[in-house]
């Protein structure tokens, strides 16, 4: 019994970290967009060819990351 309850966790624990890895991977064929969703600035070329599929211009992304970590702290 304990040892059938130690390999569901361990199958569990792969696939979190699975799940994971898979959302943090960039999707190298994303369309990023030329203006920023929030503050309607362009995004320039660099940052999107380095982060394809961005949505935000960098100064923008830092806060909202500021923001998520401050929520999760």
């Amino acid at each position: 019994m304990t040892a059938e309850i130690i390999d569901q966790a361990s199958e569990l624990e792969t696939l979190l970290r699975e799940q994971a890895i898979a959302a943090h991977r960039i999707d190298h064929s994303a369309v990023s967009a030329t203006h920023c969703s929030v503050c309607d600035e362009a995004i320039p070329l660099a940052r999107r060819e380095a982060m394809p599929g961005c949505r935000t211009c960098a100064d923008c992304q830092q806060i909202i990351e500021i923001k998520n970590k401050q929520r999760w702290s």
